[in-house]
C-alpha cells in the first residue's frame, strides 16, 4: 500500500475476546469475520461509504467458508467472486500490472493450524507463528505448521522434502525453541485446508520425525 501510495488504515479487531471464536468450533471463521465486518461496517456508516468489499474470488466458491455467511449478514460485496475472477486470473493481472505480490503464496490465518475444539489464544498463535518463521527463514515459501499439542506437523510441497531434510537440525532446533517437543514432517505434502480434511476423517498423513537425538 505504501509503495503504490494507496490510502489505508489498520482496524484493531478483538475476535479472541469472543468466547464463541476462542472455543474454535467448526464455524470459527464466522465469528472472526463477524467481528471484522462489523467493525468495517461501522466505519462505512460513520464516514458515508456505500459498501464494504472483500477479496473473496471465484476459486473460493466451492470451499466451506462460514465467513461468507458473516459477510452476507453485513451486506459485504465480493466483486471478484461476482465477476467469476479466479486466483489464477488475479495473479495474471497482478503480474501484468507489475505488482510485486503477484506470486505471493496463499497464507490462511494461523487459527487454521489448530484442530477444531482446541481453544484459540494469542499465545498459541504466537507459538505457531514462531515455528513458521523458522521455515520462512530457511527459505521455504509454501508451508504450514499444524498444531497437535506438543507435536508440530510440518507440511511442505514434496519438491521441498529433500531440502528440508538437508536442514533437518536447523528446523528441528528452531521449531522446538518455539515450544514444541516433537517435530514431524507430513509425507502427504502441503495441502490447503489440511487440518479441515483431517477433522472430517479425510486425512491420509504419513509422518516422519525431524527430531534429532541429543545427548
Amino acid at each position: 500500500a505504501r509503495q503504490f501510495d494507496v490510502p489505508y488504515r489498520l482496524i484493531d479487531t478483538q475476535e479472541h475476546l469472543d468466547p464463541d471464536y476462542a472455543a474454535n468450533p467448526v464455524n470459527r471463521c464466522y465469528y472472526c469475520k463477524s467481528e471484522l465486518f462489523g467493525r468495517l461496517a461501522q466505519v462505512a456508516r460513520e464516514e458515508g461509504w456505500s459498501v464494504v468489499l472483500d477479496g473473496s474470488n471465484a476459486s473460493d466458491a466451492g470451499d466451506d467458508r462460514p465467513g461468507h455467511v458473516a459477510a452476507g449478514e453485513e451486506g459485504v460485496r465480493s466483486p471478484l467472486m461476482e465477476l467469476g475472477i479466479t486466483k489464477d486470473d488475479i495473479r495474471a493481472v497482478a503480474k501484468e500490472m507489475g505488482l510485486p505480490v503477484w506470486d505471493k503464496p496463499a497464507m490462511a490465518c494461523l487459527s487454521s493450524r489448530v484442530p477444531h475444539g482446541v481453544a484459540i489464544t494469542p499465545e498459541l498463535l504466537r507459538q505457531i507463528e514462531a515455528a513458521e518463521d523458522v521455515l520462512a527463514a530457511a527459505g521455504f515459501t509454501q508451508f504450514r505448521v499444524r498444531h497437535h499439542g506438543d507435536i508440530a506437523r510440518i507440511e511442505l510441497p514434496p519438491e521441498d522434502f529433500s531440502r528440508a531434510l538437508e536442514q533437518r537440525e536447523t528446523i528441528d532446533r528452531g521449531v522446538r525453541a518455539a515450544g514444541y517437543a516433537h517435530v514431524v514432517m507430513d509425507l502427504a505434502g502441503f495441502r490447503s485446508g489440511g487440518l479441515h480434511h483431517a477433522s472430517k476423517g479425510q486425512d491420509s498423513a504419513q509422518l516422519i520425525t525431524l527430531n534429532v537425538e541429543r545427548k
